[in-house]
């Protein structure tokens, strides 16, 4: 025991020392920070109140019809809210609206700090604007999407609300009745709520099938390139006077498995303080507790974090064995891509299945896929944060994969054994047939 754990403080140190492993570990916490705070400061940098002029040469007051839509929308909501729009209407003729534009353009486009008395832009309403819709505006914000489909929304309600009252119709009857409705999405499982929206269960099963694929490849590969190099650089006849096959397997991939754990145990505690402390992040970098808000990071439920765990772990031991024999069997890295694409096709191939998950987590494939030992490291722990999964089924499910990870770790081993003293060229697969058999 005593020798394994040598070998597991080896490989585990070895990992966390580089540099790719520090930087790697430090910059997913700095991104989630990243992808939190950039879109809320984007959303609270961009709520600012706009100056419109409004030149309005319709001949029937279409210009204060749509002022006073206008000056009704809000940033934000409650007693804190302010104006989106700040709108002044000038009147013109057909004759002189050309002058009148031009004169509120020359005053457009300046920032506060040159010409605090200028426009934002300018929105020049005609007498066919009613009747077609055509109307144009001027502006120094035109290249902003969002706030060009904004404007021009609450331009087309106020057009539409002129429309309805001079048929007969209350535009304001008319906008209660056409309100869009605002469903919450809430899961539940086994009769109970869970607390967790429809967004928050997707963000979790995305989050963990991803993280699950970008851990086993990544840290799989190291497995392999570890016995590569100590192969070709015959530590291996060293070591193996003192530790067995076995011992050198077990103790590889667990002190690997022990390095991507502790990877995972530091994201996922970015993760949770990240969701506790949203408001003292918020006030820090001065932003709006509704913007931030609007950007909530799902929080994982302990039962779910221990089978994400206990399934990772299984599904590592799993595929590092099998990526440390194709280490043993090969003497390049170049030579381990024609065995390690199988290994890889069933890590994507477990991946892929998420997305079919994510879709109908209580379809036939997605019940079947967990129950495969090599697929269920991805699909069990996003089949239990979609829906409800008997404890009897996920007691199958790690059976299997209880079953098979000894399975591949008494073939990897038999592999091992003779491949780690094998030089020269690859074998075929008659050679591994008989190194099994041996």
């Amino acid at each position: 025991m005593k020798k394994i754990l040598a070998v597991v403080r080896r490989e585990f140190v070895e990992r966390v020392r580089t540099k790719a492993f520090v930087i790697s570990t430090v910059l997913l916490p700095v991104f989630m920070v990243a992808m939190v705070l950039l879109p809320a400061l984007m959303m609270s940098g961009g709520d600012r109140t706009t100056r419109v002029a409004v030149v309005d040469a319709s001949g029937m007051d279409l210009g204060q019809s749509l002022s006073r839509a206008l000056a009704a929308e809000k940033i934000g909501s409650g007693e804190q809210a302010k104006a989106r729009y700040t709108v002044q209407v000038f009147p013109a003729t057909a004759a002189d609206v050309a002058k009148v534009r031009g004169d509120l353009i020359a005053s457009t486009g300046f920032s506060d700090r040159t010409h605090k008395d200028g426009w934002d832009g300018v929105l020049v309403l005609t007498d066919d604007t009613l009747a077609s819709g055509k109307l144009a505006y001027y502006g120094s914000n035109v290249g902003s999407l969002e706030a060009m489909a904004r404007l021009q929304r609450g331009v087309s309600n106020a057009l539409a609300g002129v429309r309805l009252g001079k048929s007969g119709v209350d535009a304001a009857l008319v906008r209660r009745a056409m309100a869009p409705a605002d469903m919450d999405t809430t899961k539940v499982s086994d009769g109970k709520l869970t607390g967790q929206s429809g967004q928050a269960s997707f963000f979790i099963a995305y989050f963990m099938g991803f993280i699950l694929y970008i851990a086993i490849l990544i840290y799989g590969q190291q497995t392999m390139t570890s016995v590569i190099e100590e192969k070709t650089s015959r530590i291996m006849e060293v070591l193996t006077s003192s530790l067995t096959p076995f011992q050198m397997l077990l103790g590889k991939v667990l002190g690997v498995g022990a390095a991507g754990l502790a990877q995972m145990l530091i994201w996922g505690g970015s993760v949770f303080l990240l969701s506790s402390q949203r408001a003292p992040l918020a006030g820090l970098f001065g932003i709006g507790a509704g913007a931030m808000n609007s950007f909530p990071i799902p929080t994982m439920p302990a039962g779910l974090l221990m089978v994400f765990l206990v399934y990772f772990a299984l599904g590592f031991l799993l595929y590092g064995a099998l990526y440390a024999a194709i280490g043993a069997m090969c003497n390049t890295i170049q030579e381990t891509q024609q065995y390690a694409i199988f290994v890889t096709v069933f890590i994507l191939v477990g991946f892929f299945a998420v997305f079919a998950l994510i879709k109908d987590p209580t379809g036939q494939l997605g019940v079947t896929m967990s129950y495969i030992p090599f697929f269920a490291p991805f699909t069990m722990p996003v089949r239990w944060s979609l829906t409800s999964v008997p404890p009897l089924e996920l007691a199958l499910s790690l059976g299997l994969m209880l079953v098979a990870l000894l399975a591949c770790v008494w073939l990897a081993a038999r592999i091992y054994r003779t491949g780690i003293l094998m030089y020269g060229k690859k074998p075929s697969w008659g050679e591994l047939w008989r190194w099994i058999r041996a």
